[in-house]
């Protein structure tokens, strides 16, 4: 069985790989993508040539760009599909430096059209996307543990263990956890 760092490592290496084939197949130049994106031309050289691993933030402004959800690009990346997911087996990434970690609990497949990922968040983290990979992106945001403040086109919403927000997303979204504490919750998207 390979380790959690090997992994990791061989999941980074297929993101680069269908990155670079995905600006490949729009036949669009770096400087494009860069434009499009709003990310450097020098990081996504780096990241289609797997030099550094892809922050939460780069492959959100990377997705909207694409115009596909995270998850989506993640099954594109990741082989196979069961439609029983073993813990074991679901895909895990990681954004150290954010504080970030996702497991994809039951990732996008075929003709379904929804996914649910398993989130945590350290304490005093925010995340910040400009705009939804998808116009109209449906969210279930369940929180299990600590506190979570979800801010969907600058309306805020407290959540608490066991609240539940629901939205569709057409703007800017931000999640943040207070200094005291992180936050686990799932993320249902259809």
């Amino acid at each position: 069985m390979r380790g959690t760092a090997d992994i990791a490592d061989s999941v980074d290496r297929l993101i680069a790989q269908r990155l670079k084939a995905l600006r490949g197949e729009r036949a669009w130049s770096l400087d494009e993508l860069a434009a499009r994106s709003g990310v450097s031309r020098a990081t996504l050289s780096r990241l289609e040539n797997g030099e550094t691993s892809p922050t939460t933030a780069v492959l959100g402004r990377l997705c909207s760009a694409y115009g596909m959800t995270l998850s989506r690009l993640m099954l594109m990346v990741e082989e196979g599909f069961a439609p029983v997911v073993r813990r074991a087996e679901q895909p895990v990434w990681s954004d150290a430096e954010a504080g970030f970690l996702r497991r994809s609990v039951s990732p996008p497949a075929g003709n379904l059209a929804g996914e649910a990922l398993d989130c945590m968040l350290d304490a005093a983290t925010r995340l910040e996307y400009d705009a939804p990979p998808r116009q109209g992106l449906e969210h279930h945001l369940l929180l299990l543990e600590g506190a979570l403040e979800v801010t969907v086109e600058g309306r805020s919403h407290d959540l608490t263990p066991g609240d539940c927000l629901r939205y569709q997303l057409f703007g800017s979204s931000a999640f943040a956890t207070p200094s005291e504490c992180g936050a686990r919750y799932i993320l249902f998207m259809v």
